[in-house]
């Protein structure tokens, strides 16, 4: 059969979902998609991919989402030619049934699981896989209403693949199987005589023995056919007797008939159907697909030759283990399943809270006991009862005591509350004391000092005069109590009794002070605030601060102290007091002998007028020796480092050279508030565009003057960062801007402007012609006229501005302007018209 590749992930995809959301580790679209395909061509079947993903954690949301992708082409639309590959059994079994019971079983497993997976209107899977599907959006439907059904404990053991309930066929032959037609014995005989026998049971319930002829063995047991054979081989082997045997016999199964039982009722899928003659009671119904949504798992029916020999309680299973009613079925037994006969919900604080099956003589405390039982924050005294009398609603109240005689009814609803979010016999301390935390009141703490000694004792900085106790009405409404810790404590004033939720507070004296700090700056390792201890000294608070730095000064250290004065009743004038102190290998040689810091006193480490560091300059081009150079004075020229390289090269322009600088924190300031001047001056303002917002800027020098001349005008003083670049020589021109084709031409000594303009096809449109300007090698820049001659040079650029375009106004504004203009001429001949 040729299968629609595209149905089958959809309902791969889609199936996954059923059975609730699994805790495993989460897998991706895109891997979800490869399982899959993987499993589909390895021929696995779809539960066990369902239950496999779902072990993985994939979820209803993931499906959608994916079916989402695919439908819209994310995945591709493939199909696969492949024929559907069947399931293979797994390794050789000892005892099997026959090759026509096989088929037979086979053929009615394929119509369980097509019938079993029809979901409302939906068609089964085989349908889908080989027909046509009117959409996969009511598919999907159809699946959300599975998925939205009510959650009955149990209903879903049938459905788990790996719990079918088959029977092993590699068990000892149970001495109480009763034998059948197409059953296969197996007669071993040994001792005195040998001999072994294999037959197979026919339709009349005879085997044929050699010598002795037919022999009735159909619905005897193991046992009693065993003794049968003993008094019927006896009479043709010598020694076999139950009295002096010489010879002995033994009986076993070897392949098991099939049997045909019908299952009826409310199961997924009732019919008849051909199972092993090992098959029991569950396995039956896990072959039909289980009990449906209205199926009763507590009173599952047995009847054979017209009369009830079983019944099954499901749940005795799955809560205790105990399989009592799950018989071995035998040949035309009847399993009927009628529906259920009460249903009760179960909600909030249990174990399990979903519905449950119950028998009408059942109680409260069994429901609850089947839910799991309360949870650790349930009000376990009483639950709430919704029973639907048939006319209206009614609700009761059922006490703890009175759970195991409560019978509950079909509908019912029970709720069990959560615990009130407050605490019954809770006092707390706070602050002061060595283990502050919550206690419980009880004969050993009843009072504010029993509290306190439980909590070992006040700390030394407790202040001790007034403590707060905060306690709750019993309006709500809270109430302050102020203690004399101190007094109760010595027992000059009685201890005070608590009550449930108080909560004393005993303040620290340093929760009633300012946070003390010592605070240092300058050239020391580690600069900040430090918490004040006293008889700190200044040696001590530049040790915790790391030490002094190369640069600090050891003849300078300023302390600066706050005026404090509580009880002044003036202003003054000073704002701080200054200390000056020098320091000898860490400690102060010249100042107040004994000085000690106080709270918030702020330290001052200056920096040395003589330490300086090293400054550094970098020149690179046509000099004798490149590289880094250090400034050896503030005020060292250009001309100095140049002679330091030891010269200019032969190919060295030094009309070229140029100097690039790294721009300092004051000229970032200046340039900030430049540009926030630009950004709010409105039309008048510069232009933001026109600022160089550049950390680096060239600045225009002429070292060919500044060579000549040392010392002049033109010999630039330098500073640290600065970066020297001397060209060698370039006789070309580059000309840019409003040109019909910009470009670069070789110099020529002596041409004017126009010859430049010329050559890269003269003036563009919307030019302007004046305002020309030339930018040289060396960074500086000229305004250029028609007729100069000397103004450009090797290696300069020619920038030709354009004017800036005009707005015209838009057709609205025309028509806007032109209605103004008639309204005003309307009231202008109107007012002549009343002066008339």
């Amino acid at each position: 059969m040729i299968i629609d590749m595209r149905k089958l992930i959809l309902l791969f995809l889609l199936i996954f979902t059923i059975g609730g959301t699994a805790v495993a580790q989460q897998m991706s679209d895109e891997q979800v998609m490869q399982y899959v395909l993987q499993e589909r061509s390895q021929g696995t079947s779809q539960q066990q991919m369902m239950t496999e993903l779902l072990q993985r954690g994939v979820t209803r949301e993931q499906v959608e989402r994916i079916k989402a992708n695919y439908e819209n082409g994310k995945y591709g639309n493939s199909s696969d030619n492949e024929n559907e590959s069947s399931l293979q059994g797994k390794g050789n079994r000892t005892r099997s049934a026959n090759k026509d019971v096989d088929t037979k079983d086979k053929t009615a497993s394929s119509k369980t699981k097509n019938k079993s997976t029809t979901l409302g209107g939906v068609k089964n899977k085989t349908d889908l896989f080989g027909g046509e599907y009117a959409s996969s959006s009511s598919f999907f439907e159809d699946m959300i209403k599975e998925l939205s059904k009510k959650k009955i404990f149990g209903r879903s053991i049938f459905s788990n693949q790996n719990l079918s309930f088959e029977p092993s066929m590699n068990i000892a032959t149970p001495v109480d199987y009763r034998l059948g037609p197409g059953d296969e014995v197996i007669i071993d005989i040994w001792g005195a005589s040998q001999n072994s026998i294999r037959e197979t049971i026919s339709p009349d319930g005879t085997i044929q023995i050699t010598n002795l002829g037919p022999v009735y063995l159909s619905g005897m047991t193991i046992k009693e056919a065993r003794r049968y054979l003993e008094t019927a081989f006896s009479k043709i082997y010598k020694g076999i007797s139950s009295s002096n045997p010489v010879s002995q016999i033994s009986l076993a199964l070897g392949q098991i008939r099939s049997i045909q039982i019908n299952i009826m009722g409310e199961v997924e899928v009732p019919g008849t159907y051909t199972l092993s003659s090992f098959a029991s009671v569950f396995h039956a119904l896990y072959k039909a697909g289980g009990v449906n949504d209205i199926g009763t798992m507590r009173a599952v029916k047995v009847y054979r030759n017209n009369k009830l020999i079983s019944t099954l309680d499901i749940y005795e299973y799955i809560l205790e283990g105990k399989m009592r009613g799950d018989i071995r079925l035998m040949d035309g037994d009847v399993i009927v399943v009628s529906p259920y006969d009460c249903l009760v919900n179960v909600t909030g604080k249990v174990k399990r809270p979903m519905f449950y099956e119950m028998k009408g003589t059942e109680s409260v405390g069994t429901l609850l006991k089947y839910a799991g039982g309360f949870m650790g924050d349930a009000y376990t005294k009483n639950v709430r009862l919704v029973r639907k009398s048939g006319r209206e609603h009614q609700i009761y109240n059922v006490e703890e005591f009175d759970f195991n005689m409560f019978r509950v009814m079909d509908g019912d609803s029970l709720s069990v509350d959560t615990v009130l979010a407050r605490f019954s016999n809770r006092v707390e301390i706070k602050g002061a004391v060595y283990r502050p935390g919550m206690y419980q009141m009880d004969g050993k703490i009843n009072s504010v000092k029993e509290l306190i000694n439980k909590a070992e004792g006040v700390r030394g900085d407790a202040f001790l005069n007034r403590a707060v106790l905060h306690r709750q009405k019993e309006d709500y409404n809270l109430e302050v109590i102020s203690i004399n810790l101190k007094a109760l404590l010595n027992g000059d004033i009685p201890d005070i009794p608590l009550h449930k939720e108080d909560r004393l507070f005993i303040p620290s004296i340093r929760d009633l002070q300012e946070e003390k700090t010592v605070t240092i700056y300058g050239e020391i390792i580690n600069p900040g605030i430090f918490p004040y201890a006293e008889k700190t000294s200044l040696e001590d608070l530049i040790l915790n601060s790391g030490g002094l730095k190369e640069s600090a000064s050891t003849v300078r250290v300023d302390v600066s102290r706050r005026i404090k004065n509580t009880k002044s009743i003036n202003s003054t004038d000073t704002i701080a007091k200054t200390y000056s102190f020098a320091l000898k290998n860490g400690f102060v040689v010249d100042g107040m002998p004994g000085f000690t810091l106080e709270p918030f006193d702020q330290v001052y480490v200056r920096r040395s007028p003589g330490y300086q560091k090293q400054q550094n300059i970098l020149i690179e081009g046509e000099v004798l020796f490149a590289g880094t150079y250090a400034l050896t004075a503030k005020n060292q020229r250009l001309s100095s480092i140049v002679a330091r390289t030891g010269g200019l090269t032969k190919e060295a322009y030094a009309v070229g050279a140029r100097l690039e600088r790294i721009m300092t924190p004051e000229e970032k300031l200046r340039m900030r508030t430049a540009m926030r001047m630009a950004a709010g001056a409105g039309k008048d303002s510069i232009s933001i565009k026109t600022l160089d917002m550049d950390t680096t800027y060239y600045v225009g020098i002429e070292l060919e003057k500044a060579i000549a001349k040392p010392g002049g005008n033109s010999d630039l003083v330098l500073r640290e960062g600065d970066r020297i670049i001397v060209p060698q020589f370039t006789n070309t021109v580059k000309i840019n801007g409003a040109v019909m084709y910009p470009n670069t031409v070789t110099y020529m000594d002596g041409k004017k402007l126009k010859y430049y303009i010329d050559m890269a096809g003269g003036f563009g449109a919307r030019v302007k012609k004046k305002n020309a300007y030339v930018i040289y090698m060396n960074g500086t820049v000229a305004r250029l006229r028609a007729r100069s001659r000397n103004a450009i040079r090797p290696g300069c650029e020619i920038i030709v501005p354009t004017k800036q375009s005009r707005k015209g106004m838009s057709l609205a504004e025309i028509m806007s302007l032109g209605t103004s203009a008639a309204s005003m001429a309307t009231m202008a001949a109107t007012m002549v018209g009343v002066f008339k």
